[in-house]
């Protein structure tokens, strides 16, 4: 009889804690929180986690919304469309209730891509002077830690010193943040004056690819080869670990060696490409963007290009099939996607020649056959010896042109001179252009440079190039009966064709020969 009360006992025991065991508060994903800008004039998506069943309230200002947590647990609630306004505290009631403090209204930017776009404020041109400057309160800043992850997250991952958090922008929280992207969002308030928030989201010498579900790469035949590839780096890689780690050894008692002797080390060998490596395919959009969804948002900045310069021809489908990726996502295809086209870099060429960079910015420039695309043109604000060029400024304002004009509808050039069509005339060549912003203009003296002309041998020469009207005519005497014009068709170009608007013009070429990065998978 003492035996069946224990047992009894221990049993109601263990049933009387299981429910409170299992019983989990409302909780929310780390992009929503206090300080945070929610985006103007659209529904407004508000989500977490509970437990299941449980029924979630959420009221801002004036909207009200509800969601019941389905069976894993997850619960999205949506709220009416607001104006810019605030601050305002946004409530998240269930079993517990959270409260978020100084909550704005206004217009929300996703910045990423490479280390050009994280490269912060604290590193730019006149970094002490704008960081004393930064004195903007409805301007809000939010970084995402660098995570590679193999599936899609709920949630974005942080480590257990990382601080994850919007913060108001000031002199003590903007030098860490992204140059261009701080220097976007602030035209963009000056334009605008409503409030601004700003997602960044980077990591060096990433891939565009890494950026992409593996959905999407593995869709598309000429892209399948990325996600191969990386399917076999990861299979061979315990193998090619395990012979890391005793070259690894090897080399530390031949260092040792050496160095007790005098003599120079032997070279240090590379760790293989593994699971977390941030160039893995689909790695970065799996732990740095899926989360951000469906946080709701106006659009991206995007700076990235210099580690897919040697596959150049990829890119043109790579960039085009990652923006519908991130569409897709967000379940907006008017998304409004902007591209920083690669700043001039390298040691100048004495003679006209082919580029790989020079591909990889037209692959950019041909992107904005796709619909709510804009594209900032840095051709001349780069510098020979530093891929991370410190003129940020210029960067952000024209990305904040582009937004101003296509995306709020403002009168304001955007866009430098376009190349928009050749026609021959005798031994020149009459190139017309839109954009030209109130007139063609040759920027530090009257004579145009970076013009380069060839004949059917497809040898091309420095040209003469003379604006005449919204059009430029090319000849050389080198070339008699011309046939292609290239400009700026370089790693670092000579330059210097404007509009008056003051904004410069892409590089570009008339043929379409095959380039050295076509055959690039």
């Amino acid at each position: 009889m003492k035996l069946r009360r224990s047992l009894f006992g221990a049993l109601f025991l263990a049933l009387s804690t299981l429910p409170l065991a299992a019983r989990a508060d409302v909780k929310l994903p780390k992009v929503i929180g206090d300080n945070m800008v929610v985006q103007r004039d659209i529904k407004i998506p508000i989500w977490g986690t509970a437990d299941p069943g449980e029924r979630v309230e959420v009221s801002l200002e004036d909207r009200h919304a509800d969601a019941t947590a389905d069976a894993h647990g997850h619960w999205k609630a949506v709220l009416g469309a607001l104006p810019a306004g605030g601050p305002y505290e946004l409530t998240i009631a269930g079993k517990n209730k959270i409260t978020l403090k100084n909550v704005l209204v206004g217009e929300v930017w996703v910045c990423s891509g490479q280390s050009n776009m994280e490269m912060s404020v604290n590193r730019a041109m006149n970094a002490e002077q704008d960081i004393a400057a930064a004195n903007y309160p409805k301007i809000r800043l939010f970084t995402v830690p660098k995570k590679v992850a193999e599936t899609p997250l709920d949630d974005i991952a942080a480590g257990p010193n990382q601080t994850v958090q919007w913060v108001e922008c000031s002199p003590q929280t903007v030098p860490g943040f992204s140059a261009v992207g701080y220097f976007f969002g602030r035209d963009l308030y000056k334009a605008l004056d409503v409030p601004i928030g700003l997602i960044h989201t980077s990591w060096g010498g990433t891939p565009a690819e890494s950026w992409t579900s593996k959905e999407t790469l593995e869709a598309d035949p000429e892209l399948r080869p990325i996600a191969a590839r990386w399917e076999k780096t990861l299979r061979d890689y315990p193998e090619a670990k395990e012979k890391y780690e005793k070259q690894l050894a090897t080399w530390k008692e031949e260092a040792a060696k050496a160095k007790a002797e005098g003599k120079p080390e032997p070279r240090r060998p590379v760790e293989p490409l593994g699971p977390q490596h941030p160039h893995r395919a689909a790695g970065l959009y799996n732990a740095m963007i899926t989360p951000l969804v469906p946080y709701a948002v106006r659009g991206a900045i995007w700076y990235q290009g210099e580690s897919n310069a040697g596959r150049a021809y990829q890119y043109r489908k790579l960039l085009p099939a990652m923006i519908r990726d991130w569409r897709k996502a967000w379940q907006n295809e008017e998304f409004p996607f902007l591209i920083v086209q690669l700043a001039n870099f390298m040691q100048r060429a004495p003679e006209p020649g082919d580029s790989d960079w020079a591909e990889l910015r037209e692959a950019q420039l041909q992107t904005l056959s796709v619909p709510h695309t804009g594209l900032g043109v840095t051709i001349d604000i780069g510098e020979a010896n530093d891929i991370h060029p410190k003129n940020k400024q210029d960067v952000g304002h024209r990305l904040a042109l582009i937004a101003e004009a296509t995306t709020y509808g403002k009168d304001v050039e955007y866009s430098g001179p376009s190349y928009a069509s050749m026609h021959a005339e005798g031994s020149a060549i009459r190139l017309r252009f839109t954009h030209a912003g109130g007139g063609l203009v040759a920027k530090r003296g009257d004579k145009l440079e970076g013009f380069a002309i060839a004949g059917k041998d497809r040898k091309f020469h420095w040209a003469e190039a003379k604006i005449d009207g919204d059009s430029v005519v090319v000849r050389s005497d080198q070339v008699a009966d011309p046939v292609a014009v290239r400009y700026a068709w370089a790693n670092n170009p000579a330059t210097n064709l404007y509009n008056k608007a003051g904004l410069p013009a892409s590089p570009f070429r008339t043929d379409d020969w095959e380039g050295i990065t076509a055959d690039k998978r």
